[in-house]
């Protein structure tokens, strides 16, 4: 392919995707394909010689499409939505025909530096203190990842990486029983082990731990030998919407000497409202590590995860490595692969640019507030139906219910929603039993999309039970 025909390609695939996003309604939220039935289309062995793109963009929209479930749907309600607003997308159009690596200042100086000026106008929006500094992630996973890599260093005098854990005795990590999984997976890959994730279960009506519960766990852990290593609080948990006292595990924290984390993945972004400040983000500058999902509810197209650090300098003790092929002479920089995991890096920042350019924080502040307005309006729906219980409140736009019957009623009554194709919604579990979880948060979704779900949710129950 030459350039011209790149160009020519570029503006038909630019011309599908408006239309696409266009008709999404047209569409049924999640794919409805039997398992194979995709690759059962696609040839076993590679193609020999070369074959012509418009062949290739047919099957693309007869194999590849049936095949997908629409995470840009205005009635995606499952999970948390991978957002993808058109500015946004714009920007990693422009990213992926420039295909730079960006890990170092010098492979582009302007990616460094565009991404630290992003970070700071992130840290204003969420009225984080004077002086947080952070790097842009690609997903919440990998700044856990690394902010419980921090702690096993710190807690071991940073010679876990030099030496390994072998003699170092138990290292403990403390945490709600709300967290994302990615929690667990972390104390995985970092050696600490499944057992030595102290879950302290989650209370009240955010579901949130119990600081003296904390408190009397990590004493008990010293008292038995075992070595404290940190303490990882969440605003706005996956399950439903479970948020720590921040001020109070903080203070916990500073009295054992621990080092904090805060998953905010999804709930973060909501923190450009400063309503929502007070009741979800008070005692957030305590903390040593946040991390929040733009990719989630802010609009940036995935992957985009920002880790905010109170202070750089642990983390760049735990994964910096410079070997002399890396190393840049001349004035000081900042080299975000010296912060991060993967030595690679892509060119994030941009779409944060054009992002908080083209809508601004009051477009993007508006958004969040009718969707939690919303969300509350449609669980007083859900509630009104007969034989329906809600499981738990709106924590901003994130509920859960339960309609009349067992945990096999709740997980049929999930399978013939999404089977019917209009709404999307997944199961989940609450204080021990199978609940169907409802979340806000598509960035074009409307109230009457919203409200659909109410009345979808009947018709749907009515025809299956």
């Amino acid at each position: 392919m030459d350039w011209d025909e790149f160009a020519g390609w570029s503006k038909q695939i630019a011309d599908w995707g408006a239309q696409y996003h266009k008709t999404l309604r047209d569409r049924p939220v999640r794919a409805q394909t039997a398992p194979g039935a995709i690759a059962a289309q696609l040839p076993a062995r590679p193609p020999d010689q070369p074959e012509a793109m418009d062949e290739i963009l047919r099957d693309f929209e007869n194999i590849v499409m049936p095949g997908m479930t629409h995470w840009q749907h205005p009635r995606f309600f499952a999970y948390f939505c991978a957002n993808a607003a058109p500015p946004s997308m714009l920007a990693e159009q422009l990213v992926n025909t420039v295909a730079a690596q960006c890990m170092l200042w010098q492979t582009s100086p302007a990616a460094t530096e565009l991404e630290g000026r992003m970070i700071d106008w992130m840290r204003q929006a969420l009225g984080l203190a004077d002086g947080v500094t952070g790097v842009i992630q690609d997903s919440a996973s990998s700044a856990t990842l690394s902010a419980v890599l921090t702690m096993r260093e710190r807690a071991t005098g940073y010679t876990g990486n030099r030496h390994g854990l072998s003699g170092k005795g138990p290292l403990r990590i403390y945490c709600s029983d709300q967290v994302h999984s990615s929690i667990d997976r972390a104390c995985w890959v970092a050696g600490i082990g499944q057992d030595n994730l102290i879950k302290i279960p989650g209370q009240g009506p955010r579901f949130g731990m119990d600081a003296a519960a904390l408190d009397a766990a990590i004493r008990a852990d010293i008292a038995a030998g075992h070595t404290p290593a940190g303490i990882i609080a969440i605003t706005g948990g996956t399950g439903v919407g479970g948020s720590d006292d921040l001020t109070a595990i903080a203070r916990v924290a500073q009295d054992h000497d621990l080092y904090t984390h805060l998953d905010a993945a999804w709930a973060g972004s909501a923190m450009i409202c400063p309503e929502f400040r007070d009741a979800f983000w008070a005692g957030v500058d305590a903390y040593d590590s946040i991390v929040f999902n733009p990719h989630k509810w802010l609009g940036a197209q995935f992957d985009c995860s920002i880790q905010f650090l109170r202070d750089a300098e642990p983390q760049l003790n735990t994964l910096k490595i410079e070997p002399e092929y890396l190393k840049t002479s001349g004035d000081a920089v900042t080299n975000y692969s010296e912060w991060t995991i993967p030595l690679g890096r892509r060119f994030r920042a941009l779409k944060l640019w054009f992002l908080l350019r083209s809508y601004g924080l009051d477009g993007l502040q508006t958004r969040i507030r009718n969707h939690v307005a919303w969300a509350e309006e449609l669980c007083e729906a859900i509630r009104a139906l007969d034989g329906f219980d809600i499981s738990t409140n709106p924590i901003l736009s994130l509920f859960s219910f339960r309609c009349p019957g067992d945990d096999a009623a709740q997980q049929r009554l999930v399978d013939a929603l999404n089977d019917d194709g209009r709404i999307y919604l997944t199961q989940g579990s609450f204080d021990g039993r199978k609940v169907i979880r409802v979340q806000v948060g598509q960035f074009d979704t409307t109230r009457d999309d919203v409200m659909a779900v109410a009345r979808v949710v009947q018709e749907v129950w009515e025809a299956i039970r």
